[in-house]
C-alpha cells in the first residue's frame, strides 16, 4: 500500500522545495496553497507537485480542504512546508503501510525543531506527537489553530521522527507569525475558559494528544504563566544543555505567551 502527500502554504518559496526533495520517495505530492505571492507555486510545480490554491479561512478548515483533494491514495502524509521527512520515517511509514489493519485511522510522529542548525531536545519541550499519516475518510480536524484531530478508529505512534525548520525565513518572520498565531489563540482560549476546566486527572491518560490538551487548559488559567513556561522549558526540561539556541528559544516562547494574554487583557478591557 502507498501514501499521497498533502503540504499546505503560504508564501513559503523559502521552504518548499526542500520539503519537496524529502519526499522524493512519493509520486503523488499536493500543495493546498493560500494564494502565495511569491514563488511557491511555480517552485512545487517545478518539483511535480500538483498545486491547488483555497483562501485561508483558520487551520481546520484548510486541512480538511487539503485532505478532499483528488489524491490517488487512501492514507496522506501531511505536512507544513517547514517540515521534512527523514529517510528513517519514510522508511517507517512503507512499511507501517504494508501491513496495517482496518482499524488503523491515524499515526502520529514527533518532530524534532531546529535552531542554528541545532536541535532543540530539551528547549523545545519534546517529546510532541503530530498528526502526520491520515486514512482519509476517517479523520476530523477541528479548533482554528493548533488543530484537534478526532479519529474514527486506532491512532498508532511511529517511532522515526519529522525534522522541523520553524527559523528557517527568519527570526523576523517567526515573530510575524507568532502574532498572528497569538491573536487567533487569544480568542479561541477566551470562548475555551467561558466553560468548566476539564478533569485534572485525564492528564495522566496514555493518549498524549489529550494529555497535552488537559494540560494546557490548566496552564492558561494560572497566573504568571509566560514565567511559568520559561522556568518549565530553560529549567525543569534543563533548555540550558542546548546552548544559547535553547536559551533564546525559551525567550521566544515566553514572549509568545506574553502575547496572547496582552491579547485577552486587551479583549477583556485590562482584566
Amino acid at each position: 500500500m502507498s501514501c499521497s502527500v498533502l503540504i499546505l502554504t503560504y508564501n513559503e518559496e523559502a521552504n518548499i522545495a526542500d520539503c519537496i526533495r524529502s519526499l522524493k520517495w512519493r509520486d503523488d505530492v499536493h500543495v493546498l496553497d493560500s494564494l502565495s505571492t511569491d514563488q511557491t507555486r511555480r517552485l512545487a510545480e517545478d518539483l511535480g507537485a500538483a498545486v491547488h490554491e483555497r483562501a485561508f479561512t483558520n487551520y481546520a478548515d484548510q486541512r480538511m480542504a487539503g485532505l478532499a483533494l483528488p489524491f490517488r491514495h487512501d492514507w496522506v502524509v501531511m505536512l507544513d512546508a517547514d517540515e521534512r521527512v527523514t529517510p528513517e520515517l519514510a522508511e517507517e511509514i512503507d512499511g507501517l503501510l504494508a501491513e496495517v489493519g482496518a482499524g488503523v485511522a491515524m499515526a502520529r510522529v514527533r518532530r524534532k525543531d531546529i535552531l542554528f542548525d541545532r536541535w532543540l531536545r530539551r528547549s523545545s519541550g519534546y517529546p510532541t506527537w503530530f498528526p502526520r499519516l491520515i486514512r482519509r475518510g476517517r479523520v476530523r480536524v477541528e479548533r482554528e489553530i493548533n488543530e484537534d484531530y478526532i479519529a474514527d478508529g486506532e491512532v498508532v505512534h511511529l517511532s522515526g521522527h519529522i525534522l522541523h525548520h520553524p527559523f528557517a525565513k527568519g527570526i523576523d518572520w517567526w515573530f510575524e507569525r507568532h502574532n498572528r498565531y497569538s491573536a487567533m489563540e487569544a480568542h479561541r482560549l477566551m470562548a475555551e475558559q467561558a466553560v468548566s476546566l476539564p478533569p485534572l486527572g485525564l492528564a495522566f491518560t496514555r493518549d498524549p494528544a489529550a494529555r497535552r490538551r488537559v494540560l494546557k487548559a490548566w496552564l492558561y488559567r494560572m497566573p504568571a504563566r509566560p514565567l511559568v513556561v520559561f522556568v518549565y522549558l530553560y529549567v525543569l526540561r534543563m533548555g540550558f544543555l542546548d546552548g544559547r539556541a535553547g536559551y533564546l528559544y525559551a525567550l521566544m516562547r515566553m514572549s509568545y505567551e506574553v502575547m496572547i494574554d496582552a491579547k485577552m487583557a486587551m479583549a477583556r478591557g485590562g482584566r
